[in-house]
């Protein structure tokens, strides 16, 4: 069994606002201080404090290119920058409080969280974070879709992804594997920017989504590269996608041990390999207790 962290939450409250890409509307996200073992909760504070949703993925709704969760009546969207931000910082507790249900897109990235968590800093609990141990191989999709979890020697998650867009010469095939730390997060992959091409870009407009939005907020891609943009990063759009699974993986509400291996997946097979992860855990551990 690989080592153990103590969990962690943040020292005090901050908040982030800005708008939702998709929604066009304003809202302010604050980062609360949680209780060990309390996990990740959205609160739609605009509902009331009784609309609470946890972050896991037996809440999660199958919504177009995000992840958004539902529980009763309460639904928030575009959550996987948010849970991205406190997975990779290893925030294992918080209670996240939105006036809206769509999260800020802020500059498309996760670091706007970041700072702000950075600002008011984690602290340790007393109780031991619970890994979710990958011992076997675990994969979701098939044929040139798929994300596979492998057990690794190490005591942390290691992210693999491989993007194909061949088809459009100015992002092409890139790939990246890293060790998710707080630190590596923070430096590589926090700042990568959501990207889009330019004629979904005005299919969405079109559809009377992201009018606010501009080329400067998200990575609009043309022919020759990001319009009236400029790329951070080289090969910015796969650390974006590490950043999406990262955020995804989150929603096993523990910090998953192994070696993710991704290969032009999304937000729904993240979420089925998450699924498949706790399935095969379950299983496994009824099959100690009736040994």
């Amino acid at each position: 069994m690989p080592s153990s962290r103590l969990q962690q939450t943040i020292g005090h409250t901050v908040s982030v606002a800005g708008i939702g890409y998709w929604s066009g509307q304003d809202v302010q996200v604050e980062f609360r201080p949680a209780p060990a073992d309390a996990g990740i909760t959205f609160v739609r504070d605009d509902l009331g404090p009784a609309a609470r949703i946890p972050a896991s993925v037996e809440h999660r709704i199958d919504l177009s290119r995000r992840t958004s969760l539902q529980k009763c009546a309460a639904r928030v969207d575009m959550i996987e920058h948010v849970m991205a931000a406190l997975g990779g910082m290893q925030v294992d507790n918080c209670e996240v409080g939105v006036t809206a249900a769509e999260m800020p897109a802020c500059d498309g990235s996760a670091m706007d969280f970041v700072e702000a968590l950075d600002v008011v800093g984690v602290v340790q609990q007393r109780e031991a974070v619970r890994p979710l141990v990958v011992h076997e191989n675990v994969r979701a999709g098939s044929g040139d879709c798929w994300i596979e979890a492998r057990p690794t020697r190490r005591d942390r998650l290691t992210i693999e992804f491989h993007l194909d867009y061949r088809a459009h010469r100015a992002i092409g095939s890139q790939s990246l594997t890293i060790e998710i730390t707080p630190d590596s997060f923070r430096r590589e992959i926090a700042r990568a920017r959501t990207f889009v091409l330019e004629h979904e870009a005005a299919q969405f407009v079109a559809q009377g989504k992201g009018t606010r939005v501009t080329p400067q907020d998200i990575l609009i891609f043309g022919a020759d590269g990001p319009i009236e943009n400029s790329l951070r990063y080289e090969d910015e759009c796969v650390r974006h996608k590490i950043l999406d699974v990262i955020g995804d993986l989150a929603l096993a509400t523990r910090p998953i041990v192994g070696h993710v291996v991704a290969f032009r997946s999304g937000h729904h097979l993240n979420a089925q390999l998450v699924e498949s992860l706790l399935l095969r855990e379950a299983i496994e551990g009824t099959r100690r207790m009736s040994a």
